[in-house]
């Protein structure tokens, strides 16, 4: 549906009278007039439907210049004149100003309100002055923050708005001359300041600079000496002299210029910041950027500036957006937030529009009939006051008539397209050169119109009723929808558009679909390219929408027609779950026939083979391709395996099935969806064990063989450690539970030794202290022979297992393998050769011929000979395992040590006939080699 809207900008108009001729008004936000006269201002109420009301009337100290309102801080300021000298003052609380006669309240900026005189600028009108060395010649007020920024000849001045807690219910409003620019050589004649956006004009230049709190990687901070003002004297009248004695044979004229970005920093202008705020304090802003500048060049034909080409109008028009709306139709947050900031200024004949946010450019330029007097932007319309003469008697007198002149802008449009990208905002159309789509694209422009006036009133929803909200966002998503429909029927470059405004619209695919028209002419469908993509990528999404089986089958043949290629794609999706399994087999058995055949048809038939319970057509589906090929075409495919409902996995039907005939298919199609980034760790994790239904805190064998796999297919080291950790907690944890696989493992530890260097081999007297143990449980020898496979390997961090060691225990022989294996890790040979000693005597040499080397050598003497000696001493049931071990670390130390050496080491209480034989070894030792 099209709407027609009534393209007038005002919906009404009211005259106020005044008690004096108005010289200067401003707008006092939402609810408020003001308007000037002499030294008078009269403030009125503005409402919605009812008329102008006067609310009060209060006397400045001088007569009104330049006047402005604050809606940040709720203040008035005006620049007033009074025997020939100008000033500055603010005028706030002035809603409490009940009568003109009511007392007010002056004060200078930062003088700090005593206790006892706060009362009286709680409940009264008060006026704060601010001293400048310079006169004032014009002001602006930013929107958001409500600083003010004061333009004098070659500088600028900002105040900062800021608070005096005077208690903890009431704070009076003050202000702090924070920053001063100086930019040489020019007179401001209006100004315009905006969160730090800083916009200047004189008669024919327009300077754009962006003030910053701090500096940025790669920027340069602006730090320069400011001229004394003998020295600006100085060059400025030098300047002054070389002037006048051109002028006296030449008129000088510059040429036009527009700089753009940091080519503006070539404008000739020298800008400088002087900080004047408390030195304790931190500076807001520090430095500044270049945006625009803009220089134009007066009439060469008159000796004389004329009225003609001086610049007027200058604005900075922030668009907000207030945050996004709930489903009642309210905004989370009340913060507004910058989303683009424009530029206007006017010359009497043509006005000028800029973006200076992101990107700085010229957007549009607008060109008056008649002369103009004075524009005001706003976000949808230029509004500017142009002034003609007409002929008033015979005498050929002229009198001026005023007349209102509104322009369409694009300002809302294009903060609108940064919010969202794909809203069409470019068709300038030539209906005659695309006749025949005049009608699709006459509706897509109007269209778009309609949803971007919409847009851009839903941008800043606090200025909007709740239903008023309600109801536009209902128009939006209407409007989202007719647009949708339109791209979904046009054939173009920008078909691709139908997706995100059928997405913007609410609207579910089953909806979409119900809005196509499936009439078939001259015996053949066609199906445009918009309708293809939405449909494809929504089922490729995760929508939580199961399409019936009539819309279901409708789906199919529409990409059978098509998009053949994707039909197996589209038949994995879970919102195709209701199609008939016989059609489904129809059409692929026709793209098999059709030479479109390949390993994602072939598991796309099986698949519904199953469905349709013939197992022997998903036998012969399976076998026609190598394991290799059918992993591939998982990974074409993942939805063949794993999908998702209400953001939770669900395994399919063929992964069921896998799990128990092909299991190890199944574990290598997985590993093949993370190596290709097709699935992330924890959703892998949470695949194999709502697969094989169990619980969060159960570990399935088959996601054991999974971790397995993917250290086997060497991962990158940032999951190694981590892998490392589940698979050595799932072990300990069924060796202290005593707890076997629930299914056999595909693995052994030799399987994964032989293919992976991260398990390595187990060392040889780890073999002779498990064997010792008779009664081991043989459930449990290949968890235990993969831990210790891991943490004999060299990538294993040992300390990271030390903790969880625990329930582990050492009163078996396989927990104490396990925590001699780790403290020898950790070259704690001392402690590992005192626990052998006492649990298992037989591994001891075993023990020291593999890990007593090098720099450890010693302790065959130092440590394991000296304990040997006190155990024999002792005597007792090992005595044989101990003198067997003796004799044989007697024959390690006596090649080891010199003869003077080697007796040293010996006890000195033992029998002489015993060692004599190693004595002669070693002294006889040398004679040998």
């Amino acid at each position: 549906m099209v709407q027609l809207y009534n393209l007038h900008p005002f919906g009404s108009q009211q005259v106020v009278p005044c008690k004096l001729e108005p010289e200067r008004f401003c707008g006092g936000g939402r609810d408020a007039l003001f308007v000037a006269a002499g030294c008078k201002v009269e403030a009125f109420t503005v409402a919605c439907q009812e008329l102008c009301q006067p609310r009060c009337t209060f006397s400045t100290l001088g007569r009104v210049l330049r006047l402005a309102y604050s809606e940040a801080g709720d203040y008035l300021v005006a620049i007033e004149e009074k025997n020939k000298a100008t000033f500055l003052r603010a005028y706030v609380n002035w809603r409490n100003k009940r009568t003109e006669n009511s007392r007010v309240c002056i004060r200078m900026i930062g003088h700090n309100v005593e206790g006892p005189f706060s009362g009286a600028f709680r409940d009264q009108m008060y006026i704060v002055e601010m001293p400048l060395s310079e006169a004032p010649l014009c002001i602006s007020c930013c929107p958001v923050k409500g600083d003010l920024l004061v333009g004098c000849t070659n500088k600028l001045v900002l105040f900062s708005l800021k608070y005096q807690m005077i208690d903890e219910e009431f704070s009076l409003l003050d202000f702090e001359c924070s920053l001063v620019i100086h930019i040489d050589n020019i007179t401001p004649v209006e100004i315009s300041f905006c969160v730090g956006y800083v916009a200047v004009m004189s008669d024919l230049e327009v300077l754009i600079l962006k003030l910053e709190s701090g500096p940025k990687n790669g920027e340069r901070v602006h730090h320069h000496p400011h001229k004394t003002n003998d020295q600006m004297r100085r060059t400025e009248e030098g300047f002054s002299n070389e002037i006048s004695q051109l002028e006296s044979d030449f008129v000088i004229c510059q040429k036009p210029l527009e700089l753009l970005g940091e080519k503006s920093e070539q404008s000739g202008l020298s800008v400088t910041l002087e900080s004047t705020g408390l030195a304790d304090e931190k500076r807001k802003y520090s430095h500044f950027q270049h945006l625009l500048y803009r220089r134009f060049t007066p009439d060469i034909s008159s000796y004389a500036l004329s009225d003609d080409i001086r610049l007027h109008s200058l604005q900075l028009l922030p668009i907000y957006q207030t945050g996004p709306l709930t489903s009642d139709g309210k905004s989370l947050s009340q913060e507004k937030e910058l989303l683009s900031l424009f530029c206007f200024f006017s010359l009497p004949h043509v006005g000028y529009l800029y973006m200076v946010v992101k990107s700085i450019e010229l957007m549009s330029v607008y060109q008056y009939p008649e002369k103009s007097q004075q524009a005001v932007l706003t976000p949808q319309f230029l509004h500017v006051i142009t002034r003609i003469p007409t002929v008033a008697n015979r005498l050929d007198s002229y009198r001026w008539s005023n007349n209102l002149q509104c322009f369409t802008v694009r300002c809302s449009a294009a903060a609108a397209r940064e919010e969202d990208p794909y809203m069409d905002t470019t068709l300038k159309i030539d209906y005659s050169n695309t006749y025949k789509t005049a009608k699709t694209q006459s509706c897509i422009h109007l269209l778009s119109e309609a949803h971007l006036l919409v847009r851009a009133a839903l941008m800043d929803a606090s200025q909007l009723e709740p239903g008023e909200k309600a109801e536009l966002l209902e128009a939006f998503k209407e409007s989202c929808g007719h647009l949708g429909d339109c791209y979904s029927r046009l054939d173009s470059q920008h078909s691709h558009l139908t997706l995100p405004y059928y997405k913007m619209s609410g609207l579910s695919m089953a909806e979409v679909l119900g809005r196509m028209d499936w009439t078939v002419e001259d015996g053949l469908q066609k199906y445009e390219k918009g309708l293809i993509f939405y449909i494809n990528h929504s089922l490729y999404e995760n929508l939580d929408e199961e399409l019936s089986e009539e819309l279901a089958a409708k789906v199919v043949q529409m990409f059978y027609v098509a998009e053949p290629k994707q039909v197996p794609h589209i038949l994995c999706s879970p919102s195709m779950k209701n199609i008939n399994p016989l059609t489904a087999m129809s059409y692929l058995r026709k793209l098999d026939t059709s030479g479109f055949s390949s390993v994602l048809l072939t598991l796309t038939k099986a698949a519904v083979a199953l469905k349709m319970r013939d197992l022997d057509m998903h036998r012969n589906e399976m076998k026609s391709h190598s394991e290799m090929k059918l992993v591939c075409g998982f990974i074409l495919e993942p939805r063949l395996l794993i999908q998702q409902k209400k953001g939770q996995i669900v395994p399919t039907e063929l992964a069921l099935y896998l799990k128990e005939t092909q299991p190890g298919l199944l574990v290598a199609s997985v590993l093949g969806l993370q190596k290709n980034n097709k699935i992330g760790v924890e959703e892998a994790d949470s695949f194999f064990k709502v697969l094989c239904a169990k619980d969060e805190d159960t570990i399935p064998q088959l996601l054991v063989d999974f971790w397995e796999a993917q250290i086997v297919a060497c991962l990158p080291d940032v999951l190694l450690q981590e892998l490392f950790f589940k698979l050595t907690s799932q072990y300990i944890w069924r060796l202290s539970k005593r707890q076997p696989p629930d299914t056999k493992p595909l693995r052994t530890s030799e399987d994964l030794i032989n293919a992976c260097s991260h398990y390595g081999l187990i060392y040889p007297w780890v073999h002779v202290l498990i064997s010792s143990d008779s009664l081991a449980d043989k459930n449990y020898t290949e968890d235990l022979s993969k831990l210790q496979s891991l943490i004999c390997g060299p990538s294993f961090d040992i300390a990271s297992i030390i903790p969880f060691l625990e329930p582990l225990s050492e009163d078996s022989i396989a927990g104490l393998s396990v925590h001699v294996l780790c403290r020898t890790r950790l070259k704690e040979y001392e402690q590992c050769i005192d626990i052998l000693l006492e649990r298992c005597p037989e591994a001891v040499i075993p023990y020291a011929n593999h890990e007593l080397k090098e720099e450890n050598r010693t302790l065959w003497w130092k440590k394991l000979l000296p304990e040997l000696c006190q155990r024999i001493k002792r005597g007792g049931e090992k005595y044989q395992l101990y003198l067997s071990s003796l004799k044989e670390t007697l024959s390690i130390v006596a090649v080891e040590l010199e003869l003077k050496d080697f007796m040293n080491v010996l006890p000195e209480d033992g029998t002489a006939a015993f060692f004599l034989p190693y004595l002669l070894y070693c002294s006889r030792k040398k004679s040998l080699t």
